[in-house]
């Protein structure tokens, strides 16, 4: 039997990407709304009560107001918005955050979808505090470079107007008072005792994303080399589909560059580790529109209903 979804936000970038990759399954069918009444609560209400899982592709207030209508408790939510990613009564939707978490999300009926920078972050970060490598009171510095697909509609309009400013030919650096909306669940998922210093740069172009991790050697745990972390990470994301930790000095193959692009349209992540016996870094690849939102919602959909874990994903 068909499983039925209803997407409130479809006309949102994650709410498309979620929508046309249900058009090509047979597995799913899709509650649409009227788009004369898509605002209506009552008409929404009854929509989502009906349905066997609701994706939330909204602003946090929205997505608060939205869940707050559900009162069929065997509706399952997957929220793509901020507003419950730290929920104590929420599921984080990273199944390869560690051993347990795929059985947690296969049983949750409310998963929060982690943020797109905060998935490279955390995909990083967590397993070396997990494992001791990190301390968790380490000074955190981090930075990344995205499309202008994940600053939504107004900035994708902005960006892609015949006639636009001209300080959106070049990186951008914002989110300066250090408030970034992904911080709470960066410090929070990892285990962090303090806020990452994080500085993001939107670019001019449409998805993808690099977010990057360095490190100092002698402020780890046990001697660390750039290939003593690559084995560390490469043991931790083990027979993973969705987490790939990529051959020590790969890099190479792009004579040592790592675009943002690289990996748009694709549905997984790829983390490089270089550096030097001093300073290490940490580089995540993936798509802001992919592991960093619809695909990820989609794989947590996947474990949710027990079939093929990347059906219909690209990997």
């Amino acid at each position: 039997m068909k499983k039925k979804v209803f997407i409130d936000g479809s006309s949102g970038t994650t709410g498309l990407r979620i929508f046309e990759r249900f058009r090509v399954r047979d597995d799913v069918e899709l509650i649409e709304i009227d788009e004369a009444v898509r605002k209506d609560p009552q008409v929404k209400k009854k929509l989502m009560n009906e349905a066997d899982i609701v994706f939330l592709c909204l602003p946090d207030d929205a997505a608060r107001e939205s869940v707050a209508l559900i009162d069929n408790e065997n509706v399952i939510v997957l929220d793509t918005s901020t507003a419950h990613r730290t929920s104590p009564d929420w599921t984080y939707g990273i199944p390869e955050l560690n051993a347990g978490q795929r059985e947690k999300i296969r049983n949750a009926k409310r998963i929060a979808v982690p943020g797109c920078y905060a998935t490279g972050f955390i995909s990083m970060c967590n397993p070396l505090v997990a494992g001791g490598i990190m301390p968790a009171d380490y000074p955190v510095v981090t930075y990344a470079v995205s499309g202008y697909s994940g600053a939504g509609k107004k900035a994708i309009a902005q960006y892609e107007a015949a006639e636009r400013e001209t300080e959106l030919d070049a990186p951008r650096v914002y989110a300066l008072t250090q408030q970034h909306k992904h911080l709470n669940e960066m410090q929070k998922i990892t285990g962090l005792e303090n806020k990452p210093i994080f500085t993001p740069m939107v670019c001019d172009y449409y998805s993808g994303m690099v977010v990057c991790l360095p490190l100092y050697s002698k402020m780890l745990s046990g001697n660390q080399t750039p290939e003593s972390i690559h084995t560390y990470l490469s043991d931790y994301y083990k027979d993973q589909q969705f987490i790939r930790v990529m051959p020590f000095g790969k890099e190479a193959d792009t004579n040592g560059f790592l675009s943002g692009n690289s990996r748009s349209g694709w549905d997984g992540l790829d983390i490089y580790v270089t550096g030097n016996e001093d300073r290490i870094q940490i580089t995540a690849c993936f798509d802001n529109l992919g592991k960093g939102a619809s695909g990820a919602a989609i794989q947590c959909m996947n474990i949710v209903l027990g079939c093929e874990e990347a059906k219909g994903l690209n990997l």
